[in-house]
């Protein structure tokens, strides 16, 4: 059954602040509706990151639609419960304790900022209910309730800044975003960059709120880098490249990010101030593939005006699919089932090729791929097969250390 998006979000009945929700169901038509399995969504659609939560929503849906169409899991069909956190932290903690304690969900999928999954993660650590963050992110969640599909900067970080140094030079300038994505990123590019022979000549931090980068640009200027180092993030954040062109810097320094065109950056911005941008990612929308080709071609048929779909969408299938093959293994859909089920090591072939649960760290081995924007797209240079999540596992063990549930703070 395929939705347009205003009737799945009609359907949905996106939770607003009364906290009122009437779940969407997916389900294959052979299938009775008595006694669903429950998958709880938390994704941002609308807010500064709603272009970011729109394209995971859409990949949730797709990933229970095939589900549901191949006859559910256990004879029994699946029902998303889903809520618009609406880029609002206090409204991921509320929604959270709904699907927990009101809703009663199986599963949930949800968070994309690494403050949201903060936000969240205890209430389902305390109340027993699954968890998926999909979303690149930082590194160091050690949580046996929580399974971490996105990349860590072990898989893409490691990659960009060595390459981008080859083709720029060994100084590089850091601007990043002022919370722990941003200022825990900066530290894994300064430690890359000095693996790599090279210095960090200065280290920005800005709030999400912040469009003015004037007075950054000026101090660039001064320091004379080789290299800029991007972790911006959000729609605001996007100003500081059309700043930096209309400054006449674009093409005297290059830039490297972690961030850059996980949205529509590269289609918005003008090829003049996004071209030859380079980033790393766990999957870009260009990968010429059957199965990335398939997934993107069945979201944009069913929703024409999906924003740019990149690693966030293509692991959230990926974590639904995982986590279905989860309860398949397990027979059943009891939490610690299926968490030892999980973690016996299974893979799952998806948009991004292959992904495989790492039992110690709840994270997964997936390949990295490298690309710089060409013409307003992205053009894949380097495919990296099954990069580890070797900077959580420096730190977690959930198989010596199983009640472990926090997030390090990695010694760098």
């Amino acid at each position: 059954m395929t939705l347009s998006r205003r009737r799945f979000l009609q359907r949905s009945a996106i939770a607003t602040s009364t906290l009122i929700a009437a779940p969407a169901v997916f389900r294959s038509g052979a299938l009775a509706a008595e006694n669903p399995i429950t998958v709880g969504s938390l994704h941002d659609q609308s807010g500064p990151i709603g272009t970011s939560g729109t394209p995971m929503v859409y990949a949730l849906q797709l990933a229970v639609e095939e589900i549901n169409a191949a006859g559910g899991l256990l004879g029994r069909p699946l029902k998303v419960m889903h809520y618009d956190t609406q880029s609002n932290i206090q409204l991921y903690s509320q929604y959270a304790q709904q699907l927990a304690v009101k809703d009663k969900v199986d599963v949930v999928h949800g968070g994309i900022t690494s403050a949201s999954r903060e936000a969240i993660r205890p209430t389902f650590d305390r109340f027993k209910v699954l968890y998926f963050y999909n979303t690149l992110y930082e590194g160091g969640v050690c949580d046996r309730n929580t399974f971490c599909t996105g990349t860590t900067p072990a898989q893409t970080v490691e990659k960009l800044v060595p390459s981008a140094m080859k083709k720029a030079g060994k100084k590089a300038y850091i601007i990043a975003a002022d919370y722990n994505y941003g200022q825990i990123t900066a530290k894994w590019m300064t430690k890359y960059c000095k693996d790599n022979g090279g210095e960090i000549l200065s280290t920005d931090f800005f709030p999400l709120d912040v469009t003015n980068f004037g007075s950054t640009i000026s101090k660039i200027q001064a320091a004379k880098p080789d290299l800029i180092l991007s972790a911006l993030v959000g729609g605001n954040h996007t100003a500081f490249y059309r700043q930096w062109t209309a400054a006449g810097m674009k093409g005297k320094i290059p830039i490297a990010s972690t961030t850059f065109g996980l949205v529509n950056e590269p289609s918005t911005l003008d090829a003049a101030e996004s071209d030859s941008i380079i980033g790393a990612y766990g999957y870009f929308e260009e990968l010429t593939t059957p199965a990335s080709k398939s997934f993107v071609e069945k979201i944009k048929k069913a929703h024409p005006d999906s924003p740019y779909i990149s690693e966030l969408a293509s692991c959230t299938y990926e974590g639904v699919m995982l986590w279905a093959e989860g309860v398949k293994k397990a027979g059943s859909i009891d939490r610690m089932k299926v968490i030892e089920a999980l973690e016996s090591g299974l893979v799952f072939d998806g948009p991004s090729g292959k992904v495989s649960l790492d039992k110690p760290t709840h994270h997964t081995v997936r390949n990295a791929f490298l690309a710089e924007v060409k013409d307003r797209k992205w053009s894949v240079l380097e495919t990296y097969t099954d990069a580890k999540p070797a900077d959580t596992a420096s730190v977690c063990d959930l198989v010596k250390n199983p009640n472990d549930v926090k997030q390090y703070i990695i010694n760098l």
